[in-house]
């Protein structure tokens, strides 16, 4: 993200710049994007996530937890849990906003390996000898065309002449 994302938000755009940026930092989380494999509520999980990220953004700002709860449409309660970590979502939300306060807001976007990573570099090893020989072959074939084309030039002469006979 190149915008600048305020931890102790102002306005309410801020508010959401920060709920945004603590959901998806949170949610690409390598730990996180594990659990959410084997989740069998990946909905219900990514609705808490998101009602702790806006929770704890709300509360960066200055918000009352009942101010909080009937913004998101949640109980206090259920705000409160997440603010206090006693929830899975709250927990992680508040873990990488202490991260956000310790290095800055930096969204890492993991790379996502099909293919194990051993198998990958065997393959691209392979891939540069296919290249490496695909390129000799190449040059044989135009060094075969050359030869091809000077033994027909030899023949039309030889044709010509022997027609001249």
């Amino acid at each position: 993200m190149s915008e600048e994302i305020p931890l102790k938000p102002l306005t309410k755009s801020d508010i959401h710049k920060l709920e945004t940026a603590l959901m998806v930092a949170t949610l690409l989380r390598e730990d996180v994007l594990e659990k959410m494999k084997h989740a069998e509520e990946r909905l219900t999980w990514l609705d808490s996530l998101g009602v702790a990220a806006g929770a704890l953004a709300r509360e960066k700002a200055g918000y009352t937890i009942s101010r909080i709860a009937e913004e998101l449409g949640r109980t206090e309660a259920t705000i409160r849990n997440h603010l206090a970590g006693k929830t899975e979502a709250g927990k992680l939300v508040r873990e990488t906003f202490k991260r956000f306060v310790r290095e800055g807001v930096k969204i890492e976007v993991p790379v996502l390996e099909t293919v194990p990573r051993a198998e990958f570099e065997k393959l691209k090893k392979e891939l540069d000898e296919v290249k490496k020989k695909l390129e000799e072959n190449e040059k044989r074939l135009d060094a075969l065309k050359q030869r091809v084309s000077e033994a027909l030039t030899k023949l039309k002469e030889a044709t010509s002449l022997l027609e001249s006979l």
